[in-house]
Parts: structure tokens; sequence; C-alpha cells
């Protein structure tokens, strides 16, 4: 298999349920990039908490962020590229405050929410910064959007297909997100692979969510993780182990390592 470039998903990919990199899938990781290929993040997370886990890695390439909304460099941390979504903000306050939920908005300057939760005090406390806003977001002073997370808490395809005309929108179990038209990882895949001069015949890139499968269809080698949904999986090439059994690094290691040893635990 002919790979110069991997773009890997983080929840439910990279990390287990814990949040952490598993020595092995690290490993699977390192020895990849001294086989020369190159190796980039592409996750929904924002930039200072995708940061931390970059720099364990030890990894200089862009990292893909906000479901590909934003390109960050990886020495400086500024934004390379960055795509904003505009909708109509009157109705989707309007919209969400008729419906129990947590809204998150990520712009250029940080985090504004409705209220906090664990995951939002799990990214102040991995990114060291804390949301710029939490409250009413209708008396929010907020500009340059670059994704809207509406939380429910149960799938919302009635809701998020009012949004359909304005935005690009991935639909969750728990809700759905928002960035640009036609903004997604593999559109800034694309942008990075111009940079690069690679081909996407010659890229792999492996996930688990909605947010992954146009990257997964239209790479040369789209993987999907065992704890991917069956439509993620549908989208993919291949299909790899769960992600609490380093999936990710059983995929490297079996098809990507030039010299190829089962791993012992």
């Amino acid at each position: 298999m002919n790979v110069r470039a991997i773009f890997i998903d983080m929840d439910g990919t990279l990390l287990n349920v814990s949040n952490n990199i598993s020595r092995r899938n690290k490993e699977a990781i390192n020895i990849l990039i001294n086989q020369g290929v190159k190796v980039f993040l592409a996750t929904g997370r924002h930039y200072e908490v995708t940061a931390p886990y970059h720099k364990e890695i030890g990894l200089r390439t862009p990292m893909i962020c906000l479901n590909g909304a934003a390109i960050h460099d990886a020495d400086t941390g500024r934004a390379i590229q960055m795509k904003n979504v505009r909708i109509n903000e009157q109705r989707f306050h309007h919209l969400t405050a008729e419906n129990p939920c947590n809204v998150i908005i990520h712009t250029a300057n940080g985090l504004y929410c409705k209220k906090t939760n664990e995951e939002i005090d799990y990214w102040t406390k991995v990114g060291q910064v804390p949301p710029r806003y939490i409250g009413d977001l209708r008396q929010a002073n907020y500009q340059d959007v670059l994704k809207y997370s509406v939380r429910t808490g149960a799938p919302s395809p009635a809701l998020s297909a009012l949004f359909k005309k304005e935005a690009e929108v991935t639909d969750w179990n728990d809700g759905f997100e928002m960035v640009a038209p036609n903004v997604s990882k593999w559109s800034a895949i694309k942008s990075l692979l111009l940079a690069f001069r690679i081909s996407p015949n010659e890229v792999a890139a492996i996930g688990d969510g909605p947010n992954d499968i146009a990257m997964l269809r239209h790479v040369g080698t789209g993987v999907a993780m065992g704890n991917a949904s069956n439509e993620v999986k549908a989208a993919a090439d291949f299909v790899t182990g769960h992600h609490e059994n380093d999936g990710l690094a059983e995929f490297i290691e079996r098809y990507l390592h030039k010299s190829y040893e089962p791993y012992v635990i």
C-alpha cells in the first residue's frame, strides 16, 4: 500500500475512552513518521484541545480542527485557514431556545456556550482556556463563528434539517453540528494535499464518526474504526478494531509498516 500521508481522527479513533493515546498507537505512529509518512490530525475539536495531543505524538504537520473549519500551523498555532459559517442568528436562537439543549459556539476568539458540562470542563482542563461566555447566547457578543454545536441528548434530524440551506450539517446521536457550506475534514485535507503536492490516491484516513465519512470516501484508503456506525463503515475500504483495542495501531501495523510483525503485549 503506497501511502505518503495519513489523516487521523481523534475521539473514538486515536484516543481511548479516557482521552488518552495508548502506547501502541503512539509507537505505530512514530514508526510511520520514521518511514517518511506525513501524519496529520483531523478532528472536530478546537485547536486548544488538539494541540496537546499533537505535541505528545511529536507531529510537525498542520492540524485540521472543527471539522475542517480551521487549519492551524503546528509551530505557532496560528490559523492558516478559517471558514466562517453564517446563519440567521435570531432564527437559530429562537429554535434552540424552544428545545431543551446546550448550544456551543466555536469562534475565532474562543468558545461561547449556553451552559457548561463535563465535556466543556474537560476542554478547559486540557486546553487551559475557559469559555469566553456561559449563559443566554442571545446576550453574548460573538462574531466569526467557525462551528455551531447543538447538544439535545438524542438524534434531532427534524431540527437540524431546518439549517441545511445555510450550513453543512452533521447529525450525531446526541444532536448536530454546523459549519460553513461545503466545509468538511475532506475539504481541509484537499487544501493540505495541494500544498504538500500529494495525490488523494496516496492518502489514508481513519475515523469513526459521521464527520469522517467524506474523507473516508475520497482518499485512496478509507478506514473505519470497529466502534463506528454501519453508515461510517459502509463509506470505508477497511474496518479495523475498536478504539479501546488499539484499532488505529492494528491497521497501521498490518498495512502501512514496511516490516510488519504482530504486536505482542
